[in-house]
C-alpha cells in the first residue's frame, strides 16, 4: 500500500493561504485535508461517528487505502516527531516495527496547525477544531479576563517556576469550563465509542489533561514498557466493543528541548519505545484482539535546532526593544505575539528590522487571524487580546528568548519551519 510522501510533499510544501504573503521556506498549514487539524474527523468517520464541528476529514487520498470502519483506533501522538527525522530513523534502522506498517497500511506527510506547539495541537486533536475557534494560540497565553500570562499546559502564571499547578483556579480559571468548544471524547461517547488516553503520570491531571480529556478513561503510566504492557491489558479485556485508544509520548520532545533535536539519544528513545511497541504489545496479543483495528502513528510538530547560546536573541539584552511593549512576548519563542504600546508599532517594525534583519517575519495579528493563518469558522471571542498587535514569526534558527531563568533550551517549535511544520501520518489495519 502507498507511501505517500513523494506525492504528497511537494504540494504540502507550495501551499498557500490566500492573500497571505509569508516567506517562500515557511510550510503554510493545510486545513482543507492535510493537517492534523483533519485526524480527528478522519476517526469519527473510521469508528461510524458524525463528524463535528463541520471540521474537513483527511483527503481520500490518505484514507481510501485503509478501508472502511474499524471497531478500534489506536492513535500514538508521539510529541515533536518530525517527518524528516522519521524518515532519517526509519533508513537508519531497518529492524524497526514501522515498517511493516508503511508496506500494509498508508504513510503521508501532515502539516501541523499555526501555532505548531502541542497546547494548540492537542487543542485540535481533541476539538476538530483550529487555534482561531479554540483560543488556544501557544505554551504562553494572555488571558485579558484574568490578568494573567498563563502556562497554557500546566495552568499557571507563566513566571511562576516552581508551586501548584492549577493554580490559576485561585483567579476563578475552570479548565474544564475554558474552551468554547466541547472535547471530542463527549462527541464520540454519545455515539457508543469507549475513550481511554495512556499518559505519564506526571501529566494525567495536569490543567491540560483536564481541559481536554471529559468523558475519557484515563490511564497513568511511567516507562515505555509499562505503557505498552497497560495497554495490553486493557485490550485483552474489551471485545465487541468500539475503542478510541489515545497514547501519548513526551519523550522525544522533552529530550529535544534540552539536548538538540539531532543528538543521538532521540533516535534512541524512538528505537526504544518502538521495541517496546512491538515487544509488550503487538506480538503479545492474539490476532483476534488486533481484529478490525487501525493503528495510527502521528505527531503534534516537528522541532528545529536554535543556539541556546547566542544572546543575540536574549531580550534581557534589548531593553529598547522590550519598553515599546505593554508586557513581554507571548506565544512561543519562534511565533511570539506582541502587545504594544500606542504610537510603537514603527518603531517596534524598525527595531526588529535593524536588530535582527530577515531574521523575523512580521504581521498585523488581525490581518494574519483574518486571512486564516489559525484556520478558518467562528472566531474565539478571546482570540484578538491573546494575539496582540504583531505576529513575529522566525526564519532560519532565529528565537527570542525573554524568561528571567537562564535560557535552558536547544531544539525549539511554534513556528512555520519545515522541520516544525510537517509530520508523518502512519496508519495501517493490524
Amino acid at each position: 500500500m502507498p507511501d505517500l510522501t513523494t506525492q504528497l510533499l511537494p504540494r504540502l510544501k507550495d501551499h498557500r493561504l490566500p492573500e497571505l504573503a509569508l516567506p517562500a521556506e515557511f510550510v503554510q498549514p493545510n486545513y482543507q485535508g492535510f493537517s492534523i487539524l483533519n485526524t480527528p474527523n478522519s476517526i469519527c468517520k473510521l469508528l461510524g461517528a458524525p463528524v463535528k464541528n463541520q471540521t474537513p476529514a483527511l483527503s481520500e487520498e490518505i484514507l481510501a487505502p485503509l478501508g472502511g470502519e474499524v471497531e478500534k483506533v489506536l492513535l500514538i501522538l508521539m510529541d515533536a516527531l518530525a517527518l524528516h527525522r522519521f524518515q532519517a530513523w526509519m533508513a537508519a534502522q531497518p529492524e524497526l516495527v514501522w515498517h511493516q506498517f508503511v508496506q500494509q497500511g498508508v504513510l503521508a506527510p501532515l502539516t501541523s496547525i499555526t501555532p505548531s506547539t502541542t497546547a494548540a495541537a492537542l487543542s485540535s486533536y481533541w476539538t476538530a477544531t483550529p487555534a482561531r475557534r479554540h483560543g488556544i494560540v501557544g505554551y504562553e497565553g494572555w488571558l485579558k479576563e484574568y490578568g494573567i500570562v498563563a502556562n497554557m499546559i500546566t495552568h499557571k502564571p507563566i513566571s511562576f517556576y516552581s508551586g501548584r499547578a492549577n493554580s490559576l483556579e485561585e483567579a476563578g480559571f475552570s479548565a474544564e469550563d475554558f474552551l468554547p468548544v466541547d472535547p471530542l471524547g463527549l462527541h464520540l461517547s454519545q455515539h457508543g465509542v469507549e475513550l481511554h488516553a495512556f499518559q505519564h503520570h506526571s501529566i494525567l491531571h495536569s490543567g491540560l489533561s483536564r481541559m481536554l480529556l471529559k468523558n475519557v478513561e484515563k490511564h497513568g503510566t511511567s516507562t515505555a514498557v509499562d505503557l505498552w504492557v497497560t495497554v495490553r491489558k486493557l485490550w485483552e479485556r474489551r471485545k465487541g466493543q468500539k475503542i478510541f485508544s489515545w497514547v501519548y509520548w513526551p519523550e522525544v520532545d522533552g529530550l529535544s528541548h534540552f539536548r538538540g533535536p539531532e543528538d543521538e539519544r532521540i533516535a534512541a528513545e524512538f528505537a526504544a519505545f518502538s521495541q517496546a511497541f512491538e515487544n509488550m504489545f503487538l506480538n503479545k496479543l492474539r490476532p483476534d484482539q488486533l481484529e478490525n483495528t487501525l493503528l495510527i502513528l502521528t505527531a503534534d510538530h516537528g522541532q528545529i535546532a536554535t543556539n541556546r547560546e547566542d544572546d543575540h536573541y536574549d531580550l534581557r539584552n534589548h531593553p529598547d526593544f522590550t519598553r515599546r511593549l505593554h508586557l513581554l512576548p507571548t506565544g512561543e519563542n519562534r511565533l511570539a505575539f506582541l502587545h504594544i504600546r500606542p504610537g510603537q508599532v514603527e518603531a517596534v517594525r524598525e527595531y526588529i528590522e535593524r536588530t535582527w534583519p530577515n531574521q523575523f517575519s512580521l504581521l498585523e495579528s488581525a490581518y494574519a487571524v483574518e486571512k486564516g493563518l489559525f484556520g478558518s469558522g467562528e472566531k474565539h471571542p478571546g482570540l484578538l487580546d491573546r494575539t496582540g498587535d504583531l505576529v513575529a514569526l522566525a526564519r532560519g534558527q532565529a528565537f527570542w528568548w525573554w524568561g528571567a531563568q537562564p535560557n535552558p533550551i536547544y531544539g525549539r517549535h511554534g513556528g512555520l519551519s519545515a522541520e516544525e511544520m510537517l509530520v508523518p501520518f502512519l496508519a495501517a489495519r493490524l
